[in-house]
């Protein structure tokens, strides 16, 4: 078991930074995942952000130059450095975790992850 902890929501205006972190737990040791941003507003589904899967990282077009995921091994913790801000960036940012995939395609799914955060919110305002 993983567990996962968010942190660093909170709400700022249009252009600001913000540095989330997510903290994991548990059967970290000798076992290499998949780390991933997730982020979901009401009545939609939750939304691919940015992830890193062995070496390469991803990220969602439309924070692609704003946003960047990066890891801290000795720390077990995952960030997302989330740059010029905008209203629509507004919603419940998710951690997640899964096992190293082979696919690549297999990144950017929800579906395709085990273990989930509670969730941070991040609200942006004009």
């Amino acid at each position: 078991q993983v567990q996962l902890v968010e942190s660093g929501g909170a709400s700022v205006q249009a252009g600001d930074s913000l540095r989330l972190s997510c903290a994991a737990s548990g059967r970290t040791g000798n076992y290499y995942y998949a780390l991933a941003w997730f982020r979901q507003t009401p009545g939609k589904e939750r939304e691919f952000v940015a992830a890193q899967n062995w070496n390469d990282r991803y990220v969602v077009d439309s924070v692609k130059g704003r946003f960047t995921i990066s890891t801290d091994n000795v720390k077990n913790t995952v960030y997302l450095q989330m740059n010029s801000l905008k209203p629509e960036d507004t919603a419940v940012y998710y951690c997640a975790a899964a096992p190293l995939f082979s696919r690549s395609s297999d990144v950017t799914r929800a579906t395709s992850y085990t273990y989930w955060g509670q969730g941070t919110q991040v609200t942006v305002s004009s």
